[in-house]
């Protein structure tokens, strides 16, 4: 398709009807397809999520550079769903955008979101037991993954949820700008900056905690299942807080049914 403006990139209105376009498309992929890809997309974000803590590893992981190098890292994930094509929990938030005009259902939705999230879930939680024989676990990187996840688990209700609302922002407006894009190259670009701003900044992201906390147990942190099952459920309501209210009323609002 050709572009009269010159401009290499879709404007914001046009993004919003391919945004939803897209969600209309992912509410009525079957079933099977639909959990296939969300699996997918699990381990994606779990093979970012593994990098990262190699990449800390030896680094300070509360401040300074090296946070931001290890956001960078950590964008691999978002990039193989982006790119590679996988269905995601928290950017599917903005299939919040067809359910208000109505060209999805309500229960379209939900079943969308449940299956996407168990799909999520089967395939961070499987990638962390394909790890945790490898030996990569039992040294310094072990340390830093039982480190990452006594951290999450620790947090309080309200640190996690608003973590969670701000993360999520940052995670849909990646994908709304890799939407933008016209090239592999350009969706890249749009993915990384977002993305390392929210793990530069310290903030929670549901399916990446659904590696990042098994890794950690895995690795001998003193965390139970009860623990990291209440910081997901918070990071989860913060996720679609933020990506549903933050990003996709938003511009409903802005530009949606145009």
């Amino acid at each position: 398709m050709t572009n009269p403006t010159g401009i290499d990139a879709y404007k914001p209105a046009e993004i919003a009807a391919q945004m939803e376009r897209a969600g209309v498309a992912k509410a009525r992929l079957p079933l099977m397809r639909m959990f296939t890809l969300a699996v997918l997309a699990g381990a994606f974000i779990g093979l970012g999520a593994a990098a990262y803590t190699m990449t800390m590893t030896g680094a300070d992981p509360g401040f300074g550079p090296a946070r931001v190098v290890g956001g960078l890292v950590f964008s691999l994930g978002l990039i193989l769903v982006i790119v590679g094509g996988a269905e995601l929990f928290t950017g599917n938030a903005l299939m919040v955008m067809a359910a208000v005009d109505r060209k999805i259902t309500a229960a379209e939705l939900l079943r969308s979101w449940a299956v996407v999230y168990a799909g999520n879930l089967a395939g961070g939680l499987g990638l962390a037991m394909l790890f945790a024989p490898t030996g990569l676990l039992d040294g310094a990187m072990g340390a830093t993954a039982a480190s990452i996840a006594q951290a999450k688990a620790a947090l309080g209700p309200v640190e996690a949820v608003s973590r969670g609302i701000l993360c999520n922002i940052l995670v849909c407006l990646a994908v709304w700008l890799a939407l933008a894009a016209r090239s592999v190259a350009g969706k890249i670009l749009a993915i990384l900056w977002p993305i390392t701003a929210f793990v530069a900044l310290g903030l929670e992201h549901s399916v990446a905690n659904m590696y990042l906390l098994p890794q950690g147990m895995f690795a001998g942190a003193g965390i139970g299942a009860a623990a990291a099952l209440e910081n997901l459920a918070l990071v989860t309501l913060g996720n679609v807080i933020g990506g549903a209210g933050g990003v996709a009323l938003a511009y409903r609002l802005a530009y949606g049914a145009q």
